[in-house]
């Protein structure tokens, strides 16, 4: 996908993720400004990890250098980490999932290991007129999926403090 596929996406994964994290139980004043503060401290994570892995145009080997689970991995493991940027792994996830879904190209998941790329023959190419359209549609089951996993699994809001909490005993032990 484009850089604005990707700003797009991690825009309205910002409003969806605000709306289902606030949980509004009622159509008030109250509730409506819970979902715009949940939307405004969604934004600047998300936004940053959507567009992060596009950094590896600059240097590298653009879907491998930094289109891979290991990078996924270390931006999960900064919040255990480090106690910030929770919401970042969001962005690199759905980063990767529209590369994999919404173009033709695909991602070396598993670079360096291997070069091969990984994508679904579903997508469309970048410069597609149809590009906008995948990347809302991409969103969506996205949104219906995180939606899913907090309602129903594990709540989102609450794996940052989760994960906070592990002893730092534990955290001190892992190999860094």
């Amino acid at each position: 996908m484009n850089k604005k596929g990707h700003v797009l996406n991690a825009a309205l994964l910002s409003v969806g993720l605000g709306v289902v994290l606030a949980t509004p139980t009622t159509l008030s004043a109250s509730a409506a400004l819970d979902s715009a503060v949940m939307v405004i401290e969604l934004s600047v994570p998300v936004v940053l990890g959507a567009l992060f892995p596009d950094v590896d145009t600059a240097f590298g080997k653009h879907r491998k250098t930094l289109h891979n689970v290991f990078v996924l991995g270390v931006v999960a493991a900064f919040p255990v980490l480090f106690g910030n940027l929770q919401y970042v792994w969001i962005g690199v996830a759905t980063h990767f999932l529209l590369d994999v879904v919404g173009s033709r190209r695909g991602i070396a998941f598993f670079y360096p290991l291997t070069s091969q790329e990984w994508g679904l023959p579903s997508g469309v190419t970048t410069s597609s007129k149809y590009a906008d359209l995948v990347t809302v549609i991409v969103t969506g089951i996205e949104l219906g999926v995180l939606g899913g996993i907090h309602f129903y699994v594990l709540p989102l809001d609450r794996t940052a403090n989760a994960l906070n909490a592990i002893p730092t005993s534990v955290v001190n032990a892992l190999p860094v």
